[in-house]
């Protein structure tokens, strides 16, 4: 696996990158003000634009539902990536070659040799589907036949990309060829492979599916045969392993659901390509498979991602559905066995007479595979009823041992507040009293409980779950994202995460100067000297919040010589508190509210003074009234100490000229 990414090259790829052009491919945007683009959020409905974006500063704020960052934040929102797969596809984009911390590359790929492996799959998707539609192609009839047997025409094959590969042997190979594609490019990725006579394609006499990663670039294919001599016995065929195709990673249909995913927090797993097919064009939006191998750890990270499958959340659903045999009865098994990964709750949908959802479509319509999915079952029920199926519960001694094979399924559920009610459900199934399984559960909650496949798997236990679903939380509540294996690690030092500190009170005129002049320090850093903002004591700042952005100003202006402003606001960012972060981003994207100058775009600067001086002069006076209040205590004391007046006297004179001083710098 490769290492993190260089920072050097994250900063490179992170200025080079437009946020404006990069925002426009999901936002329409419209000039509102100098320096600054509004449009329609795309992260919730809006009808006034209220989506903010700064290109000076590469940032973008939504003042109405909070959201905000820079161009990565924004991608890796979007398109529900994570940091790596943000970066790689920026750098992509503006040609930066990044290098890793091991000195290696992701896949041992380059960004151009990446890109070029890309490329030729596209280049055979594109051949794949133009052979389906060759009316000429005798061959390729009988993969016309077979979509439209399960109730697909010619336009669901064009929104899914579906093709044919010819039975020829290396049609193909002689197409990529001609598009400028080496030898080592078509065998690498798995299109083709080489004989004693040569390349020849990989997939032949095929009905094929490209298979796409969340961007929605094609990394491999599904191929369903489709012809009785054909030499390979296999009903699929999947592309074998390669730098760009990794099948445990990988969800087919992904890329046209993860939209829904996110909105309607709900996925359904389905067991193949026609499924999915089947699922989407009845209005199951949400649905996805896996490509030749089971539902795993991988698959439940990717999906958790966009489904913000986090504790402190709403609970989102996952639906899988499976056949009513045995083999779809120990997939949903082993499914269960990997619930405890969610924070969300599971469930499983079996279709009346054990039909898939393509065959569902067909037979009865779809409205039939929209109530599929309504009306699955939780994942603990159907677990429960699979494992107590294999009892007799017609004798005492089948139900004693359903009643011990179901409690450590009962023990096991997250929620302890639905044990007592499961508990009570599960006894009437079994015809056993409450108490007799009430015991049994609360035996088995004190052992290491077991997965379906046998060893134990409990939290805590070796190779089992963490202890707890979801995000790991920190102290007072504050829940860390999920980190992904091969992300960015947290920066070092970061430490625990500090309490929520209360939203400034922008009601109070000494607060709303604050903010003001905590926005122009970020946005306008070259109109204020080192001076000026060494001057300016954190104390100065009364809202928690806008103290702590303030420190994170003055720790990094000594650094900030010759910083672009990306850069700049980077550096405050990556200084801050997380709790104070988006905060951060959000005043970085707020406009001040003065006139701007129309040829450079910058404020005023007596405009600026005068924010510097309110804040500091307000400083000084609160601490001039403190010590007044002081001075006049002790005078009036019973028995006053003169030295100590003497003291808070001096302290205060010196307060006044301070401040009298700092007037007259900033006061022409």
């Amino acid at each position: 696996m490769a290492g993190r990414i260089n920072a050097d090259d994250v900063t490179t790829v992170k200025e080079r990158s437009s946020i404006e052009d990069v925002v426009r491919q999901h936002v329409t945007l419209r000039p509102a003000g100098i320096g600054t683009l509004k449009g329609l959020c795309p992260f919730h409905d809006e009808k006034t634009p209220s989506f903010t974006v700064r290109p000076a500063l590469g940032t973008y704020h939504c003042f109405g539902c909070g959201e905000g960052g820079d161009v990565i934040s924004f991608v890796m929102k979007v398109e529900h990536l994570t940091f790596t797969e943000t970066i790689e596809a920026l750098a992509g984009k503006v040609g930066v070659e990044l290098r890793y911390e091991d000195g290696g590359r992701r896949d041992e790929l380059g960004a151009g040799r990446r890109q070029r492996l890309l490329e030729a799959h596209r280049v055979a998707e594109e051949f794949y589907s133009e052979q389906l539609v060759d009316m000429g192609r005798l061959d390729a009839r009988v993969g016309r036949d077979f979509l439209r047997a399960r109730g697909f025409d010619g336009a669901a094959a064009s929104r899914f990309g579906v093709g044919f590969a010819p039975r020829g042997g290396d049609d193909l190979t002689r197409q990529l060829r001609a598009r400028g594609f080496t030898e080592e490019e078509i065998t690498l990725g798995g299109l083709s492979a080489r004989g004693s006579r040569g390349l020849y394609d990989k997939f032949r006499g095929r009905l094929m599916w490209p298979i796409r990663d969340i961007t929605g670039a094609t990394v491999g294919f599904g191929a369903r045969r489709l012809f009785d001599d054909d030499r390979m016995p296999a009903k699929y065929l999947n592309t074998a392993e390669t730098p760009l195709y990794k099948k445990s990673h990988v969800l087919y249909g992904l890329d046209l659901a993860k939209k829904a995913i996110a909105t309607e927090r709900e996925a359904v797993v389905v067991e193949g390509y026609t499924d999915v097919m089947a699922a989407h064009l009845s209005g199951v939006r949400g649905a996805v498979a896996t490509c030749g191998t089971a539902f795993g750890v991988e698959h439940i990270k990717v999906l958790r991602r966009i489904l913000r499958d986090e504790v402190d959340q709403a609970p989102a659903r996952v639906v899988f559905t499976f056949d009513g045999d045995a083999a779809g009865q120990a997939a949903a098994m082993k499914a269960f066995g990997e619930d405890q990964r969610w924070a969300s709750q599971s469930f499983v949908a079996v279709a009346p007479e054990g039909m898939d959802p393509c065959e569902l479509r067909m037979s009865k319509g779809p409205e039939a595979v929209q109530a599929l999915v309504a009306d699955a079952v939780p994942m603990f029920e159907f677990a429960v009823r699979t494992t107590v199926g294999r009892f007799d519960l017609d004798t005492a001694e089948g139900r004693v041992q359903a009643m011990r094979a179901a409690a450590p399924i009962i023990a096991a559920i997250r929620d302890s507040a639905l044990r007592p009610e499961y508990i009570r459900t599960v006894a009437g199934w079994l015809g056993v009293e409450i108490e007799q399984l009430r015991a049994e559960v609360s035996r088995a909650g004190r052992r290491p409980s077991r997965s379906p496949s046998g060893p134990p798997t409990g939290p805590g236990t070796p190779g089992g779950p963490p202890a707890g679903p979801g995000t790991p939380s920190g102290p007072s509540g504050w829940s860390l994202p999920v980190r992904e294996e091969g992300d960015q690690p947290w920066d070092e030092g970061e430490g625990p995460l500090e309490a929520t500190l209360p939203p400034p009170d922008l009601r109070d005129p000494i607060v709303r100067v604050e903010r003001q002049l905590l926005q122009a320090l970020i946005q306008c850093r070259g109109q204020f000297s080192l001076a000026t903002i060494d001057a300016l004591p954190v104390e100065a700042f009364t809202a928690p919040a806008h103290a702590a952005v303030f420190d994170a100003i003055r720790t990094a202006a000594p650094r900030s010589g010759g910083l672009s402003s990306v850069a700049w606001l980077t550096a405050i960012t990556e200084t801050a508190a997380l709790p104070v972060r988006a905060l951060v981003q959000q005043l970085s994207v707020a406009d001040l509210p003065t006139r701007l100058d129309t040829e450079t775009g910058r404020p005023p600067q007596r405009y600026l003074d005068a924010l510097v001086l309110g804040v500091h002069d307000a400083h000084l006076s609160r601490q001039i009234a403190d010590a007044t209040a002081q001075v006049r205590r002790l005078q009036f004391a019973p028995d006053p100490d003169p030295e100590r007046l003497r003291v808070l006297t001096t302290e205060l004179h010196l307060l006044e000229v301070t401040r009298a001083r700092l007037r007259e710098d900033l006061i022409p």
